[in-house]
């Protein structure tokens, strides 16, 4: 018979406690029988239970005592109550401290059967809803976020130096760079984790329903709202919400978000009824809104409300000695997710990738190795399994290299990617060298190989 899980019976009546333990073994369950306080708490010390059936009364204390010992120091354990003298008082007490339930002697085989069922159900949920907060600690918490840049690594730090304020942040970066993934990091490093995270695509919806789905609305606030509903800002509270796309919110809107964010107050769409919540606020925007701010397309003053602190998200392109790890991390996860197994990628392949501008950034990354993945035949991701977009970038023209050498065709796209890369630095040559995953020797003698010695000196640089 296959064991349903593991009880520890305490009880000081053995005969009592011998008969109950045959008869659960009989149901199924794997039973450790104990008839002391010392005996039950020497158990617990030495083997994981599922559940704990105590007897209150016991010969060499109480049961409270072996109670309150699992709740602190093995709360993976149910622990259910028993008494002979059972009142509401030692019930109500009982459940107060921590006990799953209460049940009165004499013992009743159905009562004691659905009361272990109902404690060992609830054992599985908790273990189940571990297990989901481990998977998101993984796919959301800063470990899944990938790179050794030096930019990424203050990042990173910065990320763990705001997490656990109430300081509103913004992050910005072009499309595609991962902003939502920093917001939800962010979230997980707080001590919100266990709250709610509410993502908004600001973006996507008109004004009207972005108003109602920010704040919700009342009965009757408009044709077809025949019931009252919750915003997102409520349904965030004491959590996290996320607003992405934040520079398309009309200016009607932007006065309600400034209220909201200086106050954490809001009415909902055609209700009087004034709510206040405890909310995170992110915010995050591929635009550049100073340059709307001065254009009069982005009010100054929420402006000034939201860069409390700004989170920059550097482009692929500037990340060079990223692409590899990041390339690697996707294909272990898409193998996993599709159960499929393929080693790496072929030099060409990574040559491939560096080449690339990546204009839709580590996302569009993601895509071309899961792409490459699904629709791969060989143990390796090759040339031929990336999209043509990728291969074109790294075709050389014939007729551009004609009369030159190889050295003198490769030249061109070399002090190309080292200039974008020495700019981004601001012309840092340690920074700069780092990035490229080269030493500083050998970026200087490039550097003046290439003519950019020469520029930087002209720049004053």
């Amino acid at each position: 018979m296959k064991q349903l899980g593991a009880i520890l019976l305490v009880d000081d009546d053995r005969h009592l406690l011998s008969s109950m333990a045959d008869w659960l073994r009989e149901q199924g369950y794997a039973v450790d029988a104990a008839a002391s306080l010392s005996e039950g708490m020497a158990a617990v010390g030495r083997k994981a239970y599922d559940l704990a059936l105590v007897d209150i009364r016991l010969g060499d204390g109480d049961g409270f005592e072996l109670l309150a010992h699992c709740r602190k120091n093995y709360p993976d354990t149910a622990v259910v109550m028993m008494t002979g003298y059972g009142t509401v008082e030692v019930a109500i007490e009982a459940i107060r401290l921590g006990a799953f339930d209460f049940l009165t002697k004499p013992l009743i085989d159905e009562e004691l059967l659905v009361a272990i069922e109902r404690a060992m159900n609830q054992q599985k949920m908790l273990e189940e809803n571990k297990s989901l907060k481990a998977q998101l600690d993984l796919r959301f918490g800063m470990e899944n976020i990938v790179g050794h840049d030096h930019r990424m690594r203050k990042i990173f730090d910065m990320i763990d130096a705001v997490a656990d304020t109430r300081a509103t942040v913004l992050i910005t970066g072009e499309s595609g760079t991962g902003k939502s993934l920093i917001a939800r990091a962010i979230h997980r490093r707080s001590s919100r984790r266990d709250k709610p995270f509410v993502e908004v695509a600001c973006g996507a919806l008109p004004e009207t329903l972005l108003e109602s789905e920010l704040f919700g609305h009342a009965a009757g606030a408009f044709t077809g709202a025949v019931g009252e509903k919750l915003g997102k800002f409520k349904l965030a509270d004491q959590g996290t919400i996320f607003l992405d796309e934040i520079s398309t919110a009309s200016p009607a809107m932007q006065v309600k978000l400034l209220r909201v964010l200086q106050d954490l107050e809001f009415e909902q769409v055609g209700g009087t009824k004034t709510f206040r919540v405890d909310t995170r606020v992110i915010l995050a925007t591929n635009d550049d809104l100073s340059r709307m701010v001065a254009e009069g397309r982005f009010r100054q003053d929420l402006y000034y409300r939201i860069n409390v602190i700004n989170i920059e998200l550097p482009p692929l392109r500037e990340r060079i000695s990223d692409i590899p790890l990041l390339a690697e991390h996707f294909l272990r996860q898409v193998c996993a997710d599709v159960g499929k197994e393929v080693r790496g990628l072929t030099d060409e392949a990574k040559a491939a990738l560096d080449r690339y501008r990546w204009p839709g950034n580590v996302r569009e990354l993601q895509n071309v190795i899961e792409r490459a993945v699904l629709l791969g035949r060989s143990a390796t991701i090759g040339v031929d399994d990336l999209p043509p977009a990728l291969t074109a970038a790294g075709n050389v023209n014939v007729e551009s290299i004609a009369g030159r050498s190889l050295k003198e065709a490769l030249e061109s796209p070399e002090r190309q990617i080292i200039r974008e890369v020495l700019e981004s630095n601001r012309w840092n040559r340690n920074l700069t060298a780092e990035a490229l995953g080269i030493n500083r020797t050998t970026l200087y003698k490039k550097m003046k190989r290439l003519g950019l010695e020469d520029l930087a000196t002209a720049m004053g640089r």
